[in-house]
């Protein structure tokens, strides 16, 4: 019985994506712009970085493609200023998240190479590059299956052609 649960949590997880990355709330980006706001009256720096952080966690982890994109470009554009190492790579992996759930696998994976050069060990960077080449595997299985039924579907058009021509 726990081998039949197993496979079908495998199946499940191939067809669902099966990622364990966080998503977040309307509610919490409201409090995260809300936040960034309030440090900009303060006009303390560190402040205001730490929200702007926050932030493009909570537009990169949400459900929504357009808070995804934002997340994204407030991420790319502060990723020049960065000059700590621990920083730039906790912007290079919420860049990639930002294009994991935006579809783009390819671009995900090659900010993942680079979190992993300045942390090899980094277990989220780990698992987020499993999780991408997994999904990479998947959409070309997929795209494997949907080209052989459509050659299937043809050579048997093809096929009945002929007999109802002999």
């Amino acid at each position: 019985m726990d081998q039949f649960n197993q496979f079908v949590e495998s199946v499940s997880n191939f067809f669902g994506g099966g990622d364990h990355i966080p998503w977040s709330t309307p509610d919490v980006i409201l409090g995260c712009e809300r936040e960034v706001a309030e440090a900009k009256k303060d006009e303390a720096e560190d402040r205001i970085n730490e929200s702007i952080m926050r932030l493009s966690w909570a537009l990169v982890h949400s459900r929504q493609p357009v808070d995804i994109e934002r997340g994204i470009a407030m991420l790319e554009a502060s990723l020049t200023n960065t000059s700590s190492p621990l920083q730039k790579r906790e912007k290079l992996y919420l860049l990639a998240v930002g294009y994991y759930r935006s579809g783009n696998y390819g671009r995900c994976r090659q900010l993942l190479d680079q979190c992993l050069e300045i942390a090899p060990d980094w277990r989220q960077a780990l698992s987020l590059k499993k999780t991408v080449e997994d999904r990479i595997t998947k959409d070309g299985v997929i795209g494997i299956g949907i080209t052989a039924t459509a050659v299937g579907l043809i050579a048997g058009g093809i096929a009945a052609a002929l007999a109802r021509k002999n």
